[in-house]
């Protein structure tokens, strides 16, 4: 006779398992964990099938006197073999102690029995030892303090894919929002809260797969995101992921947060735990991926060595695509891009410059704090000096450089005085530097010596963030027009002549709607784009999952199929809220031009005063 199969699969004896229901609070549930779900295997076979988790990991947590945490918890059992439906009784029973606030103490308590019966604590002897009550005392502290001692290392939980920087205290690494709302600060708790939440939902659900949105989340320096733009990101990124889990279609999606913090200096920890994370997690797409820079470059290769499918939504730099010319180290297979590319940008505004002839200087900076490469700035450079409609106004004798390590706020002073000192009027700046320093430059242009004057100051999207209430492009005295070009604004997307009016109307208010009991407020939208283009990004890898589901209805999609329909999104196959769009061959945005806008800020725009040639 054939004897039922185990639930690992295989033949013989049928064993039921550790039962869930008869475990009495987390001291019980620690015990049963680490003695008796392994059934026989070591804990570093457990950490091998778990998807994230280290040998020293499972033993140190499962040692401490308290309730290990739910993503923990949830990699432990998938290291075990558990399937996701025989995770559900484990993980309700941990959300029964967890909601018990001396489960996180190691006190005990009795956890309800199935039938309403409840399993009586067993109680210590009246006549115990002194010795022992003291001895027991000192042990809890010891372990208390070695969970504390935990804790401060990684973002105030039990997680150990966060990680507290010791250089300035931030947190980094991979969380699917469940390691607490404000683990990469307060500011995102809504964004944070509402994907811990939709995650939760999904999983329960089990026809699911996972996106990565990849970002610094912290803003410690110069080059950092402002906090006002990542916050807005990622509330874009998770709307995306809420509004396609609405749709009838499958699979849905569960989206982790992976943090490279300030200037991306952790890049690599976060990508190395998304690559480690691909089968175990079902991860099948990365979206966001950070600034054009040279950290996001190396993050992009090795996601691409490992295959996983990738969409940027702030890379503009020019060759930052499938081609891999931004570097010249070849293709960067799964690359895609959103984003408007920096070239797009400066050719549309040379087409805006009123006629006549200008004397342009340029200023630049080719480096990050890190001193690594920024290629945003490197693009924009080369642009300004070979561009027919910019180059022609360049003048050869007032080009300068400046590293930020060396201190904007000193250098640019000078810079801007030069530009009195030339025997030529400058009536024009190519700014390829960052905005975070273009505050401090046009502070400095109100107090050359030649102020009065009027000057145009020509620059990349990066300036979508530059406050227009900003002091000095409201000075009568010194007229400064700064021109950028970008996405549409708020009030132009909404235009009644918008041909994509509708898509980002849903969008908008898709954002602003309760997510899951939080709200995100109407002004994220309105102070910059990156709402719009992570959102774009996501539903973007979303669109390819989907039309990858269609191809195989009865399983779920992998990274490949995923990056194979992301190259074949043609004809506007995507409904972003900027509009319709397409990726071609290299993995760049298609209908640039129906969305490529040249903005003003600070003083009308002069007319020049020289004639043409």
């Amino acid at each position: 006779m054939t004897q039922p199969e185990d639930r690992r699969g295989t033949t013989g004896q049928h064993k039921a398992g550790p039962n869930p229901l008869t475990v009495r609070d987390q001291k019980d549930f620690r015990r049963t964990l680490r003695d008796d779900l392994r059934e026989g295997k070591s804990f570093a076979e457990v950490a091998k099938d778990s998807g994230g988790l280290s040998t020293s990991t499972i033993s140190t947590v499962l040692r401490m006197d308290a309730l290990p945490s739910r993503d923990f918890v949830v990699k432990y059992l998938r290291g075990c073999g558990l399937t996701a439906e025989e995770q559900k009784p484990w993980l309700k029973c941990w959300d029964t102690l967890n909601s018990q606030p001396s489960a996180r103490h190691g006190r005990r308590w009795t956890l309800p029995m199935a039938g309403g019966r409840r399993r009586l604590r067993a109680g210590l002897a009246v006549g115990t030892a002194l010795a022992l009550a003291v001895g027991l005392v000192a042990w809890q502290l010891h372990q208390r303090s070695e969970e504390d001692e935990f804790k401060r290392k990684h973002c105030g939980t039990m997680n150990p894919s966060l990680v507290t920087e010791a250089d300035g205290g931030e947190c980094t690494g991979v969380s699917d929002g469940s390691d607490g709302a404000a683990v990469f600060g307060s500011d995102l708790k809504p964004v944070m809260t509402a994907i811990g939440a939709e995650n939760q939902n999904v999983v329960a659900g089990g026809d699911y797969v996972t996106f990565a949105f990849l970002t610094p989340l912290t803003s410690g320096d110069a080059n950092s995101l402002t906090v006002g733009q990542y916050v807005a990101e990622l509330e874009g990124a998770y709307t995306a992921v809420a509004e396609e889990n609405k749709k009838d279609s499958r699979p849905k999606i569960r989206l982790l947060v992976a943090s490279m913090g300030s200037s991306q200096k952790r890049w690599e920890r976060a990508v190395d735990q998304l690559v480690a994370r691909r089968d175990s997690d079902r991860l099948v797409a990365v979206a966001g991926m950070g600034l054009s820079q040279q950290e996001t470059v190396d993050a992009a290769r090795k996601l691409s060595k490992a295959d996983l499918p990738m969409v940027g939504d702030l890379i503009t730099a020019d060759g930052f695509d499938a081609t891999g010319a931004v570097d010249g180290k070849g293709r960067i297979e799964g690359l895609a891009r959103v984003a408007l590319s920096n070239s797009g940008q400066l050719t549309a505004i040379s087409e805006e410059l009123p006629p006549g002839r200008r004397t342009a200087a340029l200023v630049s900076t080719s480096v990050t704090p890190n001193g690594t490469r920024d290629l945003y700035t490197e693009s924009l450079n080369r642009g300004f000096r070979t561009i027919e409609g910019l180059r022609k106004h360049l003048d050869d004798h007032s080009d300068f450089a400046f590293d930020p390590r060396g201190g904007p706020d000193a250098i640019l002073p000078t810079i801007s005085q030069n530009f009195c000192n030339t025997g030529k009027t400058i009536d024009t700046v190519y700014y390829a530097a960052r905005v975070k320093y273009l505050p401090d430059f046009l502070d400095a242009l109100t107090k050359r010596s030649c102020h009065a004057q009027p000057i145009t100051v020509i620059t990349g999207s990066d300036a979508a963030a530059l406050d227009p209430k900003t002091e000095a492009l409201n000075d009568p005295d010194s007229p400064i027009t700064v021109l950028y070009a970008s996405f549409p604004k708020a009030e132009q997307f909404r235009a009644p002549d918008n041909p994509g009016r509708g898509l980002y109307e849903a969008f908008a208010k898709a954002f602003t709607s309760p997510h899951h009991g939080r709200q995100f407020p109407a002004e994220h939208l309105n102070s910059s784009y990156w709402s719009i283009v992570a959102y774009d990004a996501v539903v973007t890898a979303a669109t390819a999952l989907h039309n990858a589901a269609v191809h195989s209805p009865s399983s779920l999609p992998n990274r490949y199929a995923v990056r194979n329909e992301l190259y074949a999104l043609r004809n506007n196959a995507v409904a972003g809220a900027s509009g319709h769009f397409g990726i071609d061959k290299n993995g760049n945005r298609t209908n640039t031009d129906t969305v490529t806008t040249v903005h003003r800020l600070g003083q009308p725009l002069p007319k020049t005063t020289q004639p043409s040639n």
